[in-house]
């Protein structure tokens, strides 16, 4: 065990979004440090993660977790490092990432709620546990390869792609023989897309008609429509699918904030019938049987330069409302985090 304060922070529940997130939805309290007790080991966090599922956390737990109640932690994955355990697989100096939370301290017993897991690989930052080499990048990975079957030669359309889980598609989808296109929603992420995260070409939603440039940009058709937005968006990919063409239903941030009166109706939805096409909804844990196999990929391709990565830093425990935030109203490039604090045991790839 190394030295460690007698106190630290945390976020909690102070209201419930009505509809947006604001930051007053949100509390920053002090308590102390916890010790673990048997079987138990204690993380300090050095990265938390955002999604945009986090909102439906703080409303009714999201179908896959208990809802929060006011007063309570909000939930999070993050990375850290062992600082005191006393469970015989995790010792102090560990790397990590699971369900840490939102607090710069953290008991886990390892069990599977938790979804523990160590970091073993040294080739990137550890922040990409909670992105290109997490549940981030095994969800842009399996999303393309187990649910949407991808194969040389096809074309790849992603919305979202500037997120977190898009801007690690284009690169998967290039690194497996196809072309892809992105949309995103300023020229700045466009570029982006292209310069930088392996995309094609790219498509403003925002300046331009995303069926008709979808249109233009792919002249055989749509094999693969990665999906992360929903609505008028996935619309104008389903116009274009090819015969047995697969639509990889990941998120529908478009409609996260809307009531279900509220949300699109799709126009184009009988195309799927006429092109024998499907249409898969995935959960990530679902396939975590797989998670290793990805991991050692995406590993692979990053250490032989064939795989690049965006992250959106925040500095400072206090700026998590902030990140959240920064989801809903499409400022982030990238995967949000926030860096809480530096690693004290083991110096951080580069």
């Amino acid at each position: 065990m190394i030295d460690v304060p007698a106190s630290c922070r945390r976020w909690v529940l102070a209201s419930r979004p009505a509809p947006d997130v604001r930051e007053d939805n949100f509390r920053l309290e002090s308590g102390p440090v916890p010790k673990p007790g048997p079987g138990q080991f204690l993380v300090r966090t050095l990265y938390l993660s955002l999604a945009p599922v986090m909102r439906m956390y703080m409303l009714d737990g999201a179908g896959i977790e208990k809802p929060l109640e006011f007063g309570d932690t909000m939930r999070g994955r993050g990375v850290g490092e062992v600082v005191a355990s006393r469970h015989p697989d995790f010792a102090v100096g560990d790397i990590v990432h699971g369900k840490l939370g939102w607090q710069e301290y953290s008991l886990s017993d390892g069990s599977p709620y938790f979804m523990m897991y160590k970091v073993r690989q040294r080739v990137a930052p550890f922040s990409t546990a909670i992105g290109v080499l997490g549940i981030t990048g095994y969800t842009g990975y399996l999303g393309l390869v187990d649910i949407g079957r991808l194969k040389a030669g096809e074309t790849v359309v992603v919305s979202g792609a500037a997120g977190g889980v898009g801007s690690i598609c284009g690169y998967v989808a290039r690194n497996l023989g196809c072309r892809v296109v992105g949309i995103a929603g300023s020229e700045a992420k466009c570029r982006l897309l292209v310069e930088r995260l392996g995309y094609d070409a790219a498509i403003n939603y925002r300046s331009e008609d995303v069926e008709a440039r979808i249109g233009e940009l792919c002249l055989k058709g749509v094999d693969v429509f990665f999906d992360n937005v929903g609505g008028a968006i996935l619309d104008a990919g389903v116009a274009h699918l090819n015969r047995y063409g697969r639509v990889v239903l990941c998120g529908r941030i478009s409609g996260y904030l809307k009531e279900d009166g509220e949300q699109y109706r799709m126009r184009n939805w009988w195309r799927i019938g006429k092109q024998r096409a499907c249409m898969d909804a995935f959960f990530i844990y679902d396939l975590e049987h797989r998670f290793a196999a990805a991991e050692e990929q995406l590993a692979t391709w990053i250490a032989a330069g064939r795989l690049s990565w965006q992250e959106d830093v925040l500095e400072g425990f206090e700026q998590m409302p902030r990140a959240l935030m920064r989801l809903y109203s499409g400022d982030n490039i990238g995967k949000q985090l926030v860096r809480v604090a530096q690693p004290l045991m083991m110096l951080e790839p580069r």
